[in-house]
This record gives C-alpha cells, sequence and structure tokens, in this order.
C-alpha cells in the first residue's frame, strides 16, 4: 500500500516537473519565480538560461516517468533520489545569488524533502 501510494507520488513529481519545464519554454515570463533576483525576462540571455533549465527540467521528469512504467519500484526510488539532487542545487542557487530564502527554502528545499521521502518509501519497500 505504502509502495503504491509512494510510486503514484513520484509519478506526479515527473508529471509536475516535465509541465513546469514545458511552461517555463511556452510562457518565458511566467517561469521567472525560480527565485533569482532582478531576473530581466525579456533578455536574450536570460530566455537561453530559462530553455535550458526548461528543458533540463522535461528530461528530468520523462527519466522518471521512463523509470516508473519499466523499472521496480527500488529502482524507481533510485532514481528520484538521484533527481533530489536538482532541487537542492536550485536551492543553492537561488541561495547564493541572493535570491528570497522564502523560495529557496519553501518551494525548492521543500521539493527535495518531498522527494527524499518519496525515494526513501521506495527504497525501503
Amino acid at each position: 500500500m505504502l509502495t503504491t501510494i509512494a510510486t503514484v507520488l513520484a509519478g506526479l513529481v515527473g508529471a509536475a516537473v516535465i509541465l513546469m519545464g514545458a511552461r517555463a519554454l511556452w510562457a518565458p515570463q511566467d517561469a521567472a519565480g525560480f527565485g533569482i533576483p532582478d531576473t530581466p525576462t525579456e533578455s536574450p540571455t536570460f530566455r537561453a538560461w530559462l530553455a535550458v533549465k526548461s528543458v533540463r527540467d522535461v528530461s528530468a521528469g520523462i527519466v522518471i516517468l521512463a523509470v516508473l512504467a519499466g523499472g521496480t519500484a527500488h529502482l524507481l526510488g533510485w532514481a528520484l533520489l538521484a533527481a533530489t539532487v536538482i532541487p537542492v542545487g536550485d536551492a543553492v542557487i537561488v541561495l547564493r545569488s541572493g535570491g528570497p530564502k522564502a523560495v529557496a527554502y519553501g518551494v525548492h528545499a521543500a521539493t527535495a524533502a518531498v522527494m527524499l521521502v518519496i525515494s526513501l518509501l521506495l527504497l525501503l519497500a
């Protein structure tokens, strides 16, 4: 039962990451809430950086869903645990750039914590 819940949650994480990445590609001005201060959403350089981040997000979500579809709960746990590095890194980037701590901890670190719990549930199943 717990494994099923964790698997569904892992799938939701994968889908959410894909949607966030796709949204940032289609509407970059709406995706500037990453937490880096003074982001000029009309800047071609910023849009290029955001496109790179968006492709990374979509790819990470696809990997999670691919492992969910073709792997075991244990493998999914390892994949999700590895992917947890991404929101941890994002939180560090926001903090190092002087961004709001509320975004660093409330969005990125909280996402990492949720992913960590889900991955542990899958690994311990």
